[in-house]
């Protein structure tokens, strides 16, 4: 998974009936585009370092 900063990440939820979570990747951690990113959550504004799993994508932005 790459991405860059101010790509979209979208983590799927697993639940039925709960959303998906979104967040703005604001630094890219790793070497060329790889994780950890440090990201921004858009449903509670936290920042933290996301190493992201199978259930999570990036959209990048054009």
């Amino acid at each position: 998974m790459l991405a860059a900063v101010g790509d979209r990440l979208v983590v799927r939820s697993r639940r039925v009936g709960m959303p998906d979570r979104h967040a703005v990747i604001l630094e890219v951690e790793g070497e060329g585009g790889e994780p950890p990113y440090r990201v921004r959550w858009e449903d509670n504004s936290h920042e933290g370092i996301f190493f992201p799993g199978p259930d999570a994508a990036v959209l990048p932005v054009a």
